[in-house]
């Protein structure tokens, strides 16, 4: 993903400005027509407009998941008891506390005063309100149904957290095994393992393999301990720049789906979301084409997004979305078989939701089911190194009770 600066005119022909954050050029025009703007110039932003959206979420800490579901739950109860919309944003603001939500809908209310649309005023903050937000709010406003899309909105933002919370508390026991693993075999190595070095010096005969093994690595990890250090931390970083390049992102991403154990429960939660996003567009009335390139986006991997993008031009083409999906490669064929029903029926959006909640019961399935999954791995990691330890400390104190005893 990257940032576009824009100059667009709404239906009234006044210009607009501003920055959105989308795939490519091509997304992000989409991106702006969806929301009612006519693009008059799209090019890449510079690196310090970039630099300065990022310094800012970083420093006011950005717009969690929650504070977005709440947004639009308090949204969807105002605009359905008849309060005006920048009476709402007034509002919104005055009782949030998150200072770049603050600052966002200052702006709005601002653009809403000038007589842009909500969708529009929106739209210039791309880094808490995604192309996703954006649309629905769009055809909401032009449907006169604005109540039901921010009603939407926060049906798939609870989902969307629910599932997170699900896999966080999931993975939690698995992370502190790990963690207790790595300061285990630290304190082995600096404290444990010289202790015993002393004493088996002393005994002036040959010691076993797995002991000097011991010894050695013992040495090795005292005396180069803050090379290791240097070498991890720099390795982390570079890696972390790596990912976060678009070649690096997608090597990454595809490897993410490819993992034993965690990359079957990633693609279901991807596959969740994809159906959960396409279905809530279709069904609101987006074109297809535009349906496509947002619940691509929405899946947050860059791999998935790369084929579902390809779906996009090529549905631009006259192909049928069954095909397309079949071509792709990434669907499975629950959901090739959804599409293929929904194009016969006329009901893409129902069968791709029921395809979604399908998924939905499959993750909350695999979730409770991830740490048995992981658990025998690390019964038997521990398992090793317990007895390497033991056979590498009490062989060679085994052989001196032999010949203290003979």
């Amino acid at each position: 993903m990257a940032f576009f600066e824009y100059r667009a005119r709404n239906a009234r022909g006044q210009l607009n400005q501003g920055r959105l954050e989308a795939a490519s050029a091509q997304a992000a025009a989409d991106s702006l027509m969806s929301a009612g703007l006519m693009p008059v110039e799209i090019k890449a932003a510079k690196a310090s407009v970039t630099a300065s959206v990022n310094w800012q979420q970083f420093l006011h800490g950005g717009v969690k998941l929650e504070v977005l579901l709440i947004l639009c739950r308090q949204f969807s109860s105002l605009t359905r008891a008849g309060i005006p919309i920048l009476r709402i944003v007034e509002g919104l603001r005055d009782t949030t506390d998150n200072k770049l939500l603050i600052s966002a809908l200052n702006d709005v209310a601002e653009a809403l005063n000038q007589g842009q649309t909500l969708a529009n005023a929106l739209a210039a903050h791309p880094h808490i309100f995604n192309s996703l937000f954006i649309s629905l709010v769009d055809v909401g406003e032009s449907t006169g149904q604005l109540e039901q899309a921010f009603a939407q909105l926060s049906h798939y933002f609870q989902l969307e957290l629910d599932t997170r919370r699900r896999v966080k508390a999931a993975t939690r026991y698995p992370m502190f095994v790990s963690i207790a693993m790595v300061i285990a075999m630290v304190v082995v190595n600096i404290y444990v393992i010289p202790a015993f070095t002393g004493i088996f010096a002393s005994m002036g005969s040959d010691l076993p393999l797995m002991t000097r093994i011991l010894i050695a690595s013992s040495e090795f990890f005292t005396t180069y301990i803050v090379h290791i250090i240097v070498v991890l931390v720099l390795s982390g970083v570079a890696m972390w720049r790596y990912v976060k390049t678009k070649n690096g992102q997608l090597r990454w991403h595809t490897l993410l789906l490819r993992l034993p154990i965690i990359g079957p429960l990633v693609n279901r939660i991807l596959l969740a979301r994809f159906c959960r996003s396409f279905a809530m567009m279709l069904g609101a009335g987006v074109p297809i084409v535009q349906v496509l390139t947002l619940a691509g986006n929405a899946t947050g991997n860059a791999y998935l997004t790369q084929a579902i993008f390809a779906m996009a031009d090529k549905l631009a083409s006259g192909t049928s979305l069954s095909v397309v999906a079949e071509q792709s490669k990434v669907f499975t064929p629950l959901i090739l078989q959804m599409f293929k029903v929904g194009e016969e029926t006329g009901r893409v959006d129902e069968m791709v939701m029921e395809a979604g909640k399908f998924y939905e019961e499959e993750v909350d399935y695999d979730v409770a089911n991830l740490t048995s999954k992981i658990e025998p791995i690390l019964i038997v990691v521990i398992s090793a190194m317990v007895l390497i330890l033991a056979l590498g400390i009490f062989t060679p104190m085994w052989d001196m009770v032999g010949l203290v005893n003979s």
